[in-house]
């Protein structure tokens, strides 16, 4: 069994190691406070993100509500069970040992959505590409997923729930989007090895299989 990444004392800086640390946490959260200072700088990273024709089309839901978390809680299980449905049984043999969110367990939700209306009509650089706006918001969420490893917390982010679900329990607007349910908090430690990859469900894939020279090949 691989040792479990310690943590550091302080925020650390070095990109690469903040980067190769970085886990999609389930099951060691510990539930203690987040510093406030530590929140904001997190969120700030967020915030920092590219985005297309500086839209930044972005909005932050900080979930500390034990009843709505309990009702996100519940949705998902039930979306877990769906899922546990369509699999073969040695998927599902494997899949039963798989945590899938911590969203009791940590100490904060971060819900993170998408506004497409936002600087419309003339978004500068999204006349051809309809989601460069999404792929924005997804530059805001790895920003705080990095700073958050950096600064010692762990984040997991939650799938298995229905959009509309969560647009109705958090009143979002509609039109609004809800890109991520996240999980953050002070974890006992961090994974050396990816849960889905320590668990069975999946290898890595190696960078070398991924890179293409002029055309995509194979």
């Amino acid at each position: 069994m691989p040792l479990p990444v310690s943590l550091p004392q302080q925020p650390t800086t070095d990109l690469y190691d903040v980067i190769n640390r970085r886990r999609d946490v389930r099951a060691q959260f510990t539930g203690e406070p987040i510093p406030g200072e530590a929140l904001e700088r997190i969120l700030g990273a967020a915030h920092a993100a590219p985005s297309v024709g500086m839209t930044q089309p972005w909005d932050f839901i900080l979930v500390r509500d034990q009843g709505l978390r309990r009702s996100f809680q519940q949705h998902v299980a039930t979306e877990r069970d769906v899922f546990n449905s369509t699999l073969s049984d040695v998927d599902a043999q494997t899949f039963a040992r798989i945590k899938v969110e911590g969203i009791l367990e940590s100490t904060l939700g971060i819900v993170i959505t998408y506004d497409a209306d936002r600087g419309s009509p003339a978004v500068l650089g999204r006349h051809a590409i309809a989601d460069a706006g999404l792929y924005s918001t997804c530059l805001a969420i790895q920003n705080l997923w990095l700073a958050a490893t950096a600064e010692g917390l762990g984040v997991g982010w939650v799938s298995f729930y229905r959009e509309p679900f969560l647009q109705q329990l958090l009143e979002i607007p509609a039109g609004v989007r809800p890109v991520c349910w996240l999980c953050v908090g002070p974890v006992t430690h961090l994974e050396e090895v990816p849960d889905l990859e320590r668990l069975g469900w999946r290898s890595r894939r190696p960078v070398a299989d991924a890179i293409h020279l002029d055309r995509y090949t194979g």
